[in-house]
Formats: C-alpha cells, structure tokens, sequence
C-alpha cells in the first residue's frame, strides 16, 4: 500500500492505494479511517486500482464544522474523485459510508458504475425518528481519567467480536482522531431523508448483509425493494459478519465483491 495526501478543493483527503485497475473508492463507517480496510484492500488490489480514503471529516483528512452532513461527506468523495482524474468509478461503503456512497452515486449517476452497500442503514421516516438523538455509543464525554476510553469501549463491545479486542482497540484509536467528533457521524446518518434519492439510483448494486449486524441486517430486504431504477440489485449474506465485518470477514466480502465485479 501507498500513503499520500491529495489536494482538492475542500482540503487534503488521506488515502491509502493499492493494485492497477479498474478504480473502486472505499468509505468506511463513524468513526473509522482507511484502516478499516487494511485486510480487504490487498484482496480487491489483485484485480482493481483500490483508493480507501479518509472521509472529509475523519481521520487525517480535511476536517468540517457542525452539523455534518452525508451530503458533505459525499462531497469529499467528488473532491477526491475530480482531483484523481477520475471520471467513473465502483465504490464500496460501510455503515455510514454505505450512506455515503449511495449519495455520491445518487448525485452523480453516470459516474458510479457499481455500487457496493454494507450494512446500509435505510434512513426513512421511522429509522431517522428513532435516532434523531444518535446511536448512543461513541459519545462518552471526555474524563480527566481516562474513563470516557473504557465507557466508548462498553458501549460497542456488545456488537464486537469476543477474543478480537485488537480489532476494537483500532475503532478506539480511529474515534480519538483530531478535530473528530464521532458522534457527527451517526447524527448525519440519522438526518439523511433516503426517499427523495432512491429514484435516482441507476447503477449495478450489491448490498452486503452480515447476519449478526443487529441494526442493518433487518433493513437489508426493505431497502433492495426500493431501488426500483437500479441497473441490477441484489444481496448477499456474509453469516456470522458483525458490525467490523471489513476487519473479520475480510475474505469473504473479498470473494463476493470480486465477483460482482466482473459481472455485467
């Protein structure tokens, strides 16, 4: 992998590369980076040119006042995209960079060729009245002692991997990135209106589910039905996948994102 930081005209975005190829942009979830991708990224770069960015917003990339928005997010990916020279493009999101991605391809139709959503939350009416307050984890406020650490730790532990804590000890590391409020993250994810851009989506879709993924699992089915202008749409269940499904399942989602590349 190769490490660099690229102008645009919102700043400079942080990415890691990899492989030659056809481009595919990786968006990782609130409050991730790059590195969410660090064991998938070598597997898809066998057969693409893989760019896992830091999100405008998060990581070493570019940081934006309140409130954030998927919209703005979206807007790095063009940033990023447009400084590349990079006129089509595949992308893959997760949790919130699913969100994401579905923007980018919402709003720039003709330049999103395939479109990969993991663990997509589907962000109608009832999903953004139910957590217009945020998810409630990753926003313990800071201690002098330290404690903020252990109680954002309780609170995603749950949704973790038991005998991993390497991989929880990287969502901590990513949260505690400067000029990063974790918390922006889901309030942007809990405020997209998804109705108004579903028409929009004209691409090939595959929307990844991991079965153990307590908040986006159920909404896989309800959110396939609705993409009624998509070029293709279908699932696939990664069993046993949990909310780091990058980090855990890294050979699957692999094997299943390859594949739906190569198809037409």
């Amino acid at each position: 992998m190769e490490f660099q930081y690229v102008k645009t005209e919102l700043g400079q975005l942080h990415i890691a590369t990899a492989g030659q190829g056809a481009p595919i942009i990786l968006l990782h979830q609130t409050p991730r980076s790059w590195d969410e991708f660090r064991e998938l990224i070598p597997l898809l770069a066998v057969e693409h040119r893989v760019i896992a960015m830091d999100m405008y917003g998060f990581g070493q990339s570019a940081k934006f006042a309140a409130p954030q928005t998927i919209e703005k997010y979206a807007s790095g990916v063009i940033a990023l995209a447009d400084a590349m020279g990079l006129s089509t493009l595949n992308l893959l999101g997760h949790h919130t960079g699913a969100l994401v991605a579905f923007a980018v391809a919402a709003e720039n139709p003709k330049r999103v060729n395939n479109l990969i959503l993991s663990a997509a939350p589907y962000t109608d009416r009832e999903y953004r009245e139910k957590h217009k307050n945020g998810e409630g984890v990753d926003d313990a406020v800071i201690a002098e002692d330290g404690s903020h650490l252990t109680a954002n730790w309780a609170k995603r532990y749950p949704y973790y991997p038991k005998n991993k804590p390497e991989i929880l000890n990287r969502f901590i590391r990513d949260s505690l990135s400067f000029g990063l409020d974790p918390k922006e993250g889901h309030l942007a994810c809990s405020s997209y209106v998804i109705e108004e851009s579903l028409d929009k989506i004209i691409s090939r879709v595959l929307l990844l589910a991991p079965s153990e993924d307590p908040f986006a699992f159920p909404q896989v089915d309800k959110f396939i039905s609705t993409l009624k202008n998509a070029k293709s749409a279908s699932k696939e269940v990664i069993q046993g996948g949990m909310i780091p499904l990058m980090e855990e399942k890294h050979v699957e989602v692999s094997r299943v994102v390859l594949e739906f590349l190569k198809e037409r």
